[in-house]
């Protein structure tokens, strides 16, 4: 069994997502917000007007739960003040993402035990 990300070549072969704080507050505002802006001008992604830290969104667009399409802009947004970036796209939380809050909601978190 894979946790259907990386056809079990993580090693995690019991199905968990390990989330951090971070990563689980950050995925709740992809639920609220499904599609947000993106730039890049480097390896690390920018969300125009918005505080979103750039590890964060590595983080868990590499967990397959949001994607990160760097030529795919949101219509109807205003690229215009990033001009600079040579990437404008948008970023939207997947399907596993989804599931992923869902479970959130019914089951809550749970943490580790040291």
């Amino acid at each position: 069994m894979d946790c259907g990300n990386c056809g079990g070549g993580c090693g995690n072969q019991d199905g968990t997502l390990y989330l951090t704080e971070g990563e689980i507050a950050l995925l709740r505002r992809f639920g609220e917000i499904p599609f947000w802006p993106l730039c890049r001008r480097d390896e690390h992604p920018v969300c125009p007007g918005e505080e979103m830290e750039p590890d964060l969104l590595l983080s868990l667009s590499q967990k397959g739960l949001i994607r990160l399409d760097e030529d795919l802009p949101l219509s109807n947004f205003d690229y215009g003040p990033w001009a600079a970036y040579p990437h404008q796209g948008s970023m939207a939380l997947t399907a596993m993402g989804q599931r992923a809050l869902d479970l959130l909601e019914i089951r809550g978190v749970e943490g580790e035990n040291p």
